[in-house]
């Protein structure tokens, strides 16, 4: 499958210089699908898997906003290019829920055995976000209410599933945090004006079901 926001070679470069693809990436985001996107704090240079914001126990080092907070997320090109012209090296932040996708997370390991298993099944994927550490598999908008609704009827869901509804965040290709680089493991098909997601009930359905046949209990993390 051809990605169009794919996998790229890391820039290594000195503090400060442009990472081009940061700003293209935003604007098609914003502009294009009409993801709300802003800025995240850069991971600290001084030293790998730290964060720049003042948390010392940050747990998503680089990968979270911090500066402007995340209400100022937007799909307003002028306001991207501002930001990323001065901030060319900053992590691109996608605000969930509203009208831009949420996400089921999950470790890496058990989410590649996961993806594996559901290609068998026939579940048809939208786009997956990949980080070292945890994959994201992006789905339709949903509410509180109906997560709730969703996991209260459930009889088992691994505590290690995460949930980027609204309110929530996710690091987007081709960010660079503290974790890593952000990359799509299962990149949006292109020509699509915004790409297709599936529902959060069936994926979350599936995925359960998918860690149970490979018998794989998803780690804590």
């Amino acid at each position: 499958m051809r990605e169009i926001l794919g996998r790229r070679r890391r820039l290594l470069s000195k503090r400060g210089d442009g990472r081009p693809e940061l700003i293209g990436a935003a604007l098609t985001y914003a502009t294009e699908w009409q993801w709300p996107v802003l800025p995240g704090v850069a991971a600290d240079p001084e030293g790998r898997n730290r964060c720049g914001c003042p948390d010392p126990e940050c747990t998503v080092p680089g990968a979270h906003p911090f500066d402007p907070g995340l209400l100022a997320a937007t799909t307003d090109g002028r306001m991207v290019r501002w930001w990323w012209g001065n901030r060319p090296t900053a992590p691109i932040v996608l605000a969930t829920g509203g009208k831009a996708p949420c996400a089921v997370s999950l470790p890496a390991l058990p989410a590649a055995r996961a993806l594996k298993a559901l290609d068998g099944m026939g579940i048809r994927l939208g786009p997956v976000v990949a980080s070292p550490a945890r994959w994201a598999i992006l789905v339709k908008p949903y509410s509180m209410e109906q997560l709730g609704e969703l996991l209260y009827a459930k009889d088992f869901v691994p505590g290690s599933l995460r949930f980027h509804g609204e309110g929530g965040y996710l690091a987007l290709p081709p960010s660079e945090t503290g974790q890593g680089e952000i990359h799509w493991e299962r990149a949006p098909l292109p020509g699509s004006a915004s790409p297709w997601v599936p529902d959060v009930e069936a994926m979350v359905d599936a995925v359960v079901e998918a860690l149970t046949r490979t018998g794989v209990s998803a780690p804590e993390l």
